[in-house]
């Protein structure tokens, strides 16, 4: 799989992909990540990528020439499956859409910044805008590593146990169970007594009423 990142501040999606899983996963080849400077696609000797809105108003927004320079390059030299946008008012990440991602071959990520892109890049060039929650931060780097951390780690063969993320919470949209490791006794509180029956099909009920109720309880438009 193949992720293409356009970014106004590139520094910022550094970090999160040499370390960990992800470092791991390019390591293999499961992953390829590439980080795109926008601003090498800006207008003028100031490689200005943003300017005022029309209509006026605080902030400035990213400018479409650029992002278009950039999607068009990308574009003649592969074909996309995706084209994501990180944006506030995008459709809210979830296990499902990561699931749906993981399935794609090359995607484009490009990072919202100040107020956001000039709509008609939105209306020409993107085919998925998402949002990683109802709040709004500096720019949509960290947005993006979470997307691809959240798809990556789905790839065959990224994790050492290749069931470990069927089992992560939101799969089947049910919250992961308690879970619990030596020592058995911590401060007067024991491990569950079912835990440590080696009975293979009371454990697997036991972890499915648990999560069960853990989604009522904490998240339960889940079960709906």
């Amino acid at each position: 799989m193949r992720f293409d990142i356009i970014s106004a501040v590139p520094e910022l999606l550094l970090s999160p992909f040499q370390h960990s899983i992800l470092k791991r996963a390019q390591e293999k080849n499961k992953v390829s990540i590439f980080i795109h400077n926008l601003r090498d696609f800006s207008i003028g000797n100031y490689k200005q990528i943003d300017d005022y809105a029309y209509g006026g108003g605080a902030g400035m927004v990213m400018m479409a020439e650029p992002i278009a320079r950039c999607i068009q390059q990308l574009k003649s030299q592969r074909d996309y499956d995706a084209v994501i946008y990180t944006a506030p008012d995008g459709e809210i990440f979830s296990q499902a859409r990561a699931n749906a991602f993981s399935l794609l071959k090359n995607v484009i990520i490009l990072c919202g910044h100040y107020k956001g892109v000039d709509e008609r890049v939105r209306e020409k060039y993107i085919t998925h805008e998402i949002s990683i929650g109802d709040y709004v931060i500096s720019g949509g780097e960290l947005a993006a590593s979470i997307i691809v951390d959240s798809v990556v780690r789905l790839l065959p063969g990224v994790l050492n146990d290749e069931t470990s993320a069927l089992t992560d919470s939101f799969q089947d949209n049910l919250i992961a169970p308690p879970v619990y490791t030596r020592p058995e006794v911590f401060e007067d509180s024991s491990v569950p007594e079912i835990l440590l029956s080696g009975n293979e099909a009371k454990i697997s009920e036991w972890r499915f009423e648990e999560s069960l109720k853990r989604t009522k309880q904490r998240r339960p438009h889940l079960l709906n």
